[in-house]
């Protein structure tokens, strides 16, 4: 894993725009525009590098599964922040309902410097995924002009159609499948996330239907969730966390309707619900209770920072959050702080550096197994909402 400069492309900006990435500049509180997608680095990987990480991924994957059985098993729940016994019990019965739900993708976020030890999951992004577009097509592409005949660790186009396709017995026939996002997303990554995954279910042979979340409806007399056309949503697939959905306004319809799989319900949601034991950061914690010691994870805690705040420092994550919302950072040899909200206490393992530059690997998968790869960079130790996104090429 190596880091090289590289001039962009006179017109990258317009050519993202044209492949889906139509939030290619952040806006800092400066007021200043900077490249979100940026083209002016790459990195460099050995085919037998990612190959091992490719094994690290599917490892961690079939780990989380063991966990989230665990979970369920032993009824930690609260531990999970999930308080609502009927809530925990439609996850659980999600759970045990699995292979009647269809369930497509996730990216694990890790640390990995490319020589000085094994890569270290930092978290898993189980539910609402984002950076898809810019990893499955934009740099793709990228690779195709500026390293013709190259590769990348890169299946995830290929791999979703397959995933709608061998999926589509699951979903409940006679009428489409709905993707959701929120309006309020003002930047349009979530827009363009669900209408690239929309697209990859029409590859597949699928019928569907664009909707905001804003715009989902419930019929009363017939006690559904409906479109604007008043059109029975029976299945959809939302980029809009679980913990949202069954919080909001309509949150105790979502319950009362709950699709589980094999038509209990009403409406069938993609992801599902068990996804939630997955996305939420006390997954860290229970993996290493399960896997202490385990070279591909960090020691993680649920009741305070325990040894870390002594010996190598923590970090605090709310159990739920985006883009590195809420995190904070503590060094070793200071007094530990407990914080207020329920949080994941993870063993400091600050990001590498390289030039100046901390990365993350965004690592997917799909239907289970690996399928690609996506970079950010970000000036300080937590990857935020300005990090940048870096296209990288096998070599």
């Amino acid at each position: 894993m190596k880091r090289h400069t590289i001039d962009p492309r006179p017109d990258w900006q317009s050519t993202v725009e044209e492949q889906g990435v139509i939030y290619p500049l952040t806006r800092y509180p400066d007021g200043s525009l900077r490249p979100y997608w940026d083209e002016s680095a790459y990195y460099a990987f050995s085919l037998p590098e990612v190959e091992a990480l490719e094994e690290v991924v599917e490892e961690l994957h079939r780990m989380s599964l063991a966990a989230a059985a665990h979970i369920v098993d032993t009824g930690r729940f609260a531990d999970l922040g999930i308080d609502d016994p009927r809530l925990a019990g439609l996850i659980a019965e999600s759970w045990h309902r699995r292979a009647e739900q269809p369930s497509v993708y996730g990216r694990f976020d890790l640390r990995y410097d490319g020589g000085t030890g094994p890569a270290k999951l930092l978290e898993y992004n189980a539910d609402t995924p984002t950076s898809l577009v810019e990893a499955a097509s934009a740099q793709w592409f990228w690779m195709e002009d500026r390293f013709p005949g190259a590769d990348q660790w890169n299946s995830l186009h290929e791999r979703l159609v397959d995933a709608w396709r061998t999926q589509a017995a699951l979903l409940p026939p006679g009428s489409p499948l709905y993707f959701a996002h929120s309006a309020g997303d003002e930047l349009g990554e979530d827009l363009m996330t669900v209408a690239y995954l929309r697209e990859t279910a029409e590859q597949a042979g699928l019928s569907t239907e664009a909707i905001s979340v804003e715009d989902i409806g419930w019929e009363r007399l017939s006690g559904r969730f409906v479109d604007k056309r008043f059109r029975f949503i029976r299945s959809c697939f939302k980029l809009y966390p679980w913990e949202w959905l069954v919080t909001d306004r309509f949150g105790p319809h979502v319950l009362d309707t709950l699709d589980n799989g094999g038509g209990t319900g009403s409406t069938l949601w993609i992801e599902p619900a068990w996804k939630m034991l997955l996305s939420n950061k006390a997954l860290l914690a229970v993996l290493w209770e399960l896997f202490p010691g385990h070279p591909h994870l960090l020691p993680a805690y649920l009741d305070g920072p325990r040894e870390l705040a002594r010996t190598t420092g923590y970090v605090a994550k709310p159990l739920l959050g985006r883009e590195g919302a809420g995190v904070t950072v503590h060094p070793p040899g200071e007094d530990p702080v407990l914080r207020d909200e329920p949080c994941c206490y993870q063993e400091l393992a600050p990001l590498p550096d390289f030039d100046g530059n901390r990365v993350v690997l965004g690592t997917w998968v799909v239907q289970g197994e690996s399928a690609g790869l996506g970079i950010r960079e970000s000036a300080g130790l937590v990857t935020d909402e300005y990090a940048r996104f870096i296209p990288h090429v096998i070599l």
